[in-house]
């Protein structure tokens, strides 16, 4: 093989810099809202094998908290973009993955149509015990000898194939396994890596392996010559010009930076205009994954999880105390909007739909999950008696609680969530009123909670009061889909 890059190398290796700084940044955004690492589901606190905060909170603790407040504001110099903007990170992430994943596909086609493969794909065993010769002679300050015929010596040859062919779908497999419609439809595939939160932690180490491949990547390029190096890497030729090649090397990583500064700089100066951009890219397909699975969750008892954190305080006005005081029993669920008869229930009628207990996995948007038993009507069933008009797109769901009193942080609003009308249909939606055999407490939504097992729990609104049938969303808030999408930027589809 001639000793250079094809140019289709050249232009997929700055591609892949760049889209894979993107989700390095947008990666650590998403991590800060719960910069702790498990790998076992329930995710009880001070079980985490890594933590990268100095927030403790405890199981047990006499004051009660929120799994909000384990969020961390991490620096835009690190976090894409930073500053306890987990929706526009998330969004960051989506965007980016999907074109990592089709410059790889490029990459990968190409790889094969051109012979290329040869070069990066072990072919004897032999391999390996060179590989390992080959750092040895590194560690003693020289260079090995390159695999005769071929452009790269063992050891590279070896990491390439490995980073490209193992590491790579490796990372795309468990990012997979922490979707919440995925691993409600899949429940086996989760258990490949040993639940979601193992495969979080797959993640993180692939992600480190990725940054310790490129810094010894850089470091190599700079011990082979990097005059020489920089030729290959940008103009494709060992013989090009040098001067040239450190040029446009220089400036190829200069105009990444800048580009990664301007993105930092406008997603936080414009973040609903950043949230409305991205948007046109990553919901799309957020909603076609929430279409196409249902979810088929049932773990058995012995899989309950002993703590299971609680995300947001309960309402703290008066008219709620008593109703908590009385059991609930003045409680009624509004049932109205595009509906053919509209509903008033008490919480004895709502009962008196029907049933179902269902034991499945919470996955909470800051990255945390636990397993619990819930019971309630199913949504389906409540559907049936509304009687839906055609023009009906969306159920939305009213809670009881002041976002302006219990969250703060300069948001406002009593708290609402939407879902599509399909997912209404799907089997384990439902208005749960029970938890884990007894009634729902307090503190995780009593009297009724919304459970939609395919999508992260934002959705699953708690303390709910009534429900409205809407053919738009344009008048509903302000207008993206629900609280968390309105005040936070989250994307209005959860699939993912």
């Amino acid at each position: 093989m001639p000793d250079f890059f094809p140019m289709w190398v050249v232009i997929t290796h700055f591609l892949n810099l760049f889209f894979m700084l993107l989700l390095f940044r947008s990666g650590f955004e998403v991590l800060s809202a719960f910069p702790k690492l498990y790998w076992n589901d329930d995710s009880s606190p001070g079980r985490e094998w890594l933590r990268l905060s100095r927030t403790v909170h405890g199981a047990d603790s006499r004051k009660p908290w929120s799994s909000s407040a384990e969020e961390e504001a991490w620096s835009p110099l690190v976090a894409l973009p930073g500053r306890k903007n987990l929706g526009l990170g998330r969004h960051w992430h989506f965007l980016s993955i999907q074109f990592w994943i089709l410059t790889g596909a490029v990459y990968i086609v190409m790889v094969v149509v051109t012979g290329y493969w040869h070069y990066l794909v072990p072919q004897h065993w032999s391999l390996f015990p060179d590989a390992i010769r080959s750092i040895g002679t590194y560690l003693q300050f020289q260079i090995p000898a390159k695999i005769p015929g071929e452009a790269f010596e063992p050891a590279q040859k070896l990491a390439y194939f490995v980073v490209i062919f193992v590491m790579a779908p490796l990372q795309i497999a468990s990012g997979a396994a922490m979707s919440p419609t995925v691993l409600a439809r899949f429940p086996w595939y989760g258990r490949l890596f040993g639940g979601k939160q193992g495969a979080r932690s797959v993640h993180f180490v692939l992600m480190c392996a990725f940054a310790a491949f490129t810094v010894l990547h850089t470091a190599l390029v700079v011990v082979h010559g990097l005059p020489h190096e920089l030729a290959l890497i940008v103009l494709g030729d060992p013989d090009g010009n040098r001067r040239l090649a450190i040029g446009l090397g220089v400036a190829g990583v200069v105009m990444i930076l800048t580009l990664h500064v301007i993105i930092t700089w406008f997603s936080l100066r414009h973040r609903r205009r950043t949230q409305r951009l991205l948007g046109l890219m990553v919901d799309p397909f957020e909603r076609a994954v929430s279409r196409t699975f249902t979810s088929t969750q049932q773990f058995a008892p012995e899989d309950i999880s002993p703590y299971f954190r609680v995300n947001g305080f309960p309402p703290p006005g008066d008219d709620y105390r008593r109703l908590a005081e009385d059991n609930f029993r003045d409680y009624r669920l509004s049932v109205a909007g595009l509906v053919e008869r509209p509903l008033e229930l008490s919480l004895g009628q709502l009962r008196t739909l029907g049933e179902q207990s269902q034991i499945t996995k919470h996955n909470c948007i800051q990255g945390w999950t636990a397993v619990a038993q819930w019971a309630g009507v199913p949504l389906a069933r409540l559907m049936e008696e509304v009687r839906p008009r055609p023009e009906a797109r969306h159920v939305v769901f009213y809670a009881m609680d002041d976002k302006g009193l219990t969250e703060g942080e300069g948001r406002y609003g009593y708290y609402y969530g939407t879902i599509p009308i399909h997912l209404a249909d799907d089997p384990q939606t439902i208005l749960a009123l029970e938890m884990n055999g007894a009634p729902l407490p307090v503190e995780h939504g009593a009297p009724v909670r919304l459970r939609v097992e395919t999508q992260l729990g934002f959705k699953m609104v708690k303390w709910v009061t009534g429900i409205e049938l809407v053919a738009d969303l344009t008048d509903i808030g302000a207008g993206m889909g629900g609280w968390r999408e309105d005040q936070q930027f989250y994307a209005r589809g959860a699939g993912i």
